[in-house]
C-alpha cells in the first residue's frame, strides 16, 4: 500500500507508519486485542482510536479482496 493509498483511510500516514501497521496486520493479527492495539499505536505514534480505525478499514479492504463480506460475521446471499 502506497502513501497515496492511505487517503481511503481518511488520515495522512507516513510511510514508516504504514509499514508498521501493514507488518502487524499481516504477521501479528488482523484483529489485535486491546493490549496489542495499544502497543501498535505507540509504535506508530497514533492514537488507539486511529489505529483501531485503520485496522477496521484495512480488514474490510482485505475481506473484499478475498471475496468475503466487508464485515466480520456478516453473510450475504
Amino acid at each position: 500500500m502506497s502513501a497515496g493509498g492511505n487517503a481511503m483511510f481518511g488520515m495522512p500516514l507516513a510511510e514508516d507508519q504504514i509499514k508498521v501497521l501493514e507488518e502487524n496486520f499481516m504477521k501479528v493479527s488482523k484483529h489485535p486485542d486491546e493490549t496489542t492495539l495499544m502497543l501498535i499505536a505507540a509504535e506508530c505514534g497514533l492514537s488507539e482510536e486511529e489505529t483501531a480505525k485503520w485496522f477496521r478499514l484495512r480488514n474490510a479492504q482485505w475481506r473484499k479482496s478475498e471475496g468475503l463480506p466487508a464485515e466480520l460475521g456478516s453473510v450475504k446471499d
